[in-house]
């Protein structure tokens, strides 16, 4: 069965990369999330996708220049009127927290692609293993260097090149780096790369697949994930 992958949590109708958004997708019985990772300025794992704060909350400037406590104190809800409550950004380790009281998945992207945040990795790791989380996390990454180097600090751990363009032979790629899956934007998936990456043992799950048709194609195909901002409509769409 395919799995349903939450992108930034239930990000459709809640604040994305928030606890707000997590907690929603796993009620709504999304079988994993999505989220991303960057570091502050005192080296602290936080949940947020854009280098800048200010898309996602009420602040401005680079995540890298806050200190946790700084960017602790922004609204990454403010957008979403209809909620009333503040929702924090979410440190990476809160997220793994939550974890251990349920059997969600969750795909950690290392936003290390613009800013290289030396160290990401290791912590990265340490948390995942003080949580004792290794068997329901995959790292993934646009930055293939940085999944190449945790899978050389950690064999267990699963990683997974991102990409948005078309990839010769993706599983070939992915073998050659370690890589137990592929994370391909859904339009560099046609169904041929994800049935041959598939029957050569490397799991395939696409992004950002919204379009009713689109979820039906891979449901159809069956790839190993799909990786959604609705889980509702996708979980409505699998069961058909």
């Amino acid at each position: 069965m395919t799995l349903i992958f939450a992108h930034r949590g239930y990000s459709q109708a809640y604040p994305e990369n928030t606890m707000k958004a997590f907690k929603e997708a796993a009620s709504a019985g999304a079988d994993g999330i999505e989220l991303d990772v960057q570091l502050t300025k005192d080296g602290e794992l936080v949940v947020i996708h854009d280098e800048k704060v200010d898309r996602t909350t009420n602040g401005k400037g680079f995540v890298k220049d806050f200190t946790f406590k700084e960017i602790r104190k922004l609204d990454a809800s403010y957008k979403k009127k209809k909620l009333l409550q503040k929702e924090p950004i979410p440190a990476l380790e809160e997220v793994l927290e939550w974890m251990t009281t349920n059997q969600i998945i969750c795909n950690i992207e290392l936003k290390n692609g613009v800013f290289p945040y030396k160290g990401m990795e290791e912590k990265v790791l340490d948390l995942i293993n003080t949580y004792n989380l290794k068997d329901r996390v995959i790292l993934s990454s646009f930055n293939h260097y940085s999944i190449v180097y945790c899978y050389r600090l950690d064999q267990e751990i699963e990683t997974a090149p991102l990409f948005s363009e078309g990839l010769y032979m993706p599983w070939v790629y992915a073998q050659s780096i370690g890589a137990k899956s592929i994370h391909p934007r859904h339009t560099a998936a046609p169904n041929e790369l994800v049935r041959a990456s598939e029957e050569y043992g490397i799991a395939v799950r696409p992004y950002t697949v919204n379009k009713e048709k689109d979820l039906q194609r891979f449901f159809a195909v069956g790839c190993s994930a799909v990786i959604t901002d609705d889980p509702v409509k996708a979980l409505q769409i699998r069961v058909r």
